[in-house]
């Protein structure tokens, strides 16, 4: 990519903070309004009311909420876990698996990322065996051949990397380790439960491109691998691992939390942290525009306190080119939170090119969701 001047002349015009995100004055609600995300140039508007203060939205560019809880339906296979939302860099899908998968499984798509929402078990893939549990992302490279096998049942938000591959961000002055070390990234290992599985048993590989499924039928479990050497395998990370980037006087754009990165989208984890202590610093996300991404949230666990009536297993889909940020009850605790910290875990996925809404989501809607905003 070319190198961007951007058009940049930084001032303040009328009643305003200098600082963004701290110091607003008095009876105002800062929105910010940027480019490239929280990337690119930004202003922070101090308006005398609240910028979701509507009484009623219709259209395209409503925000969205989908209960996955409601997708009961198990299915054995993920490529016939239900579609969420999906364009053409990224699809996510919500998988109930109620029983270890009967075949194995291949993406020649891109990139699969799980996350387990619920459930433990095993994973066996081409380079060996990895246990999971609730909180673990993992990533398995396009190609690779996979089989989970929970012990009862696992839920699964799997987020797939269409056409491209998963990095880890950039983190610049931070230096590598922060966020999380790359030494915590655990890989699978050739052990006494591998081999097993290993056998002259007939097994089927359902291999899934251009969201066809081909079948491929072999008399042995072709996971039969001895050993393997090189730097590409699927990696494993827990949420409880991810030590998130914060700042007691300033609340930090989400960006600041990503985890993975994609082409053209990016995986983004909310982990509990200390609330703000300077006093005349935001304490809950501010209001913004985000203009040049559609923004997901898929909710984990604990107490999401910027959203109203929003549980685990639930995720909100917010347009580009929609404003959004507190619900109002939060917005009363901008400033004095009644608890020293956050405890939510939830994923966050950014894209840069629109989602459209999956049958499965629709299934699950809550309509009310854009009235959450209003006032009570």
């Amino acid at each position: 990519m070319a190198s961007r001047k951007w058009i940049q002349f930084p001032k303040v015009e009328g009643v305003a903070s200098r600082q963004a995100h701290a110091d607003l004055p008095p009876n105002t609600f800062e929105r910010e309004m940027g480019q490239e995300g929280f990337f690119g140039p930004s202003v922070q508007l101090h308006h005398v009311n609240p910028p979701t203060g509507w009484v009623e939205f219709t259209g395209p560019l409503r925000p969205r909420a989908f209960d996955l809880n409601r997708l009961n339906d198990a299915q054995a296979s993920p490529w016939a876990a239900p579609v969420v939302l999906r364009n053409r860099a990224c699809q996510v899908r919500f998988w109930r698996l109620g029983a270890p998968m009967p075949a194995l499984a291949r993406n020649a798509d891109g990139d699969q990322l799980l996350f387990i929402h619920a459930g433990t078990g095993d994973l066996f893939t081409d380079w060996g065996h990895l246990a999971f549990e609730a909180g673990d992302y993992i990533v398995i490279p396009r190609g690779g051949m996979w089989r989970l096998s929970p012990a009862g049942s696992a839920d699964v938000l799997m987020v797939e990397a269409t056409g491209s591959h998963y990095h880890l961000p950039e983190k610049g002055i931070m230096g590598p380790h922060a966020i999380f070390d790359p030494a915590m990234l655990d890989t699978p290992a050739i052990n006494d439960l591998f081999r097993a599985q290993q056998g002259a048993h007939e097994t089927r590989v359902e291999i899934k491109r251009q969201d066809h499924v081909s079948i491929a039928t072999y008399p042995f479990n072709p996971l039969d691998a001895v050993g393997w050497h090189g730097d590409l395998a699927p990696v494993r990370i827990n949420v409880r691992h991810i030590r998130p980037l914060m700042s007691h006087r300033y609340h930090v754009p989400p960006s600041a939390h990503t985890t993975f990165v994609a082409d053209r989208f990016v995986v983004c984890t909310f982990a509990p942290r200390p609330f703000e202590s300077d006093e005349g610093a935001l304490k809950v996300p501010f209001f913004h525009n985000n203009d040049d991404y559609d923004e997901v949230l898929f909710y984990h666990a604990g107490d999401f306190f910027s959203r109203d009536n929003i549980k685990a297993g639930m995720m909100t889909f917010h347009p580009a080119g929609f404003t959004h940020g507190p619900h109002p009850k939060a917005l009363k605790n901008a400033f004095v939170q009644p608890k020293p910290a956050t405890d939510e875990y939830a994923v966050m996925i950014d894209t840069r090119d629109p989602l459209e809404v999956g049958e499965g989501a629709a299934r699950a809607e809550n309509t009310a969701y854009v009235d959450s905003w209003k006032a009570r």
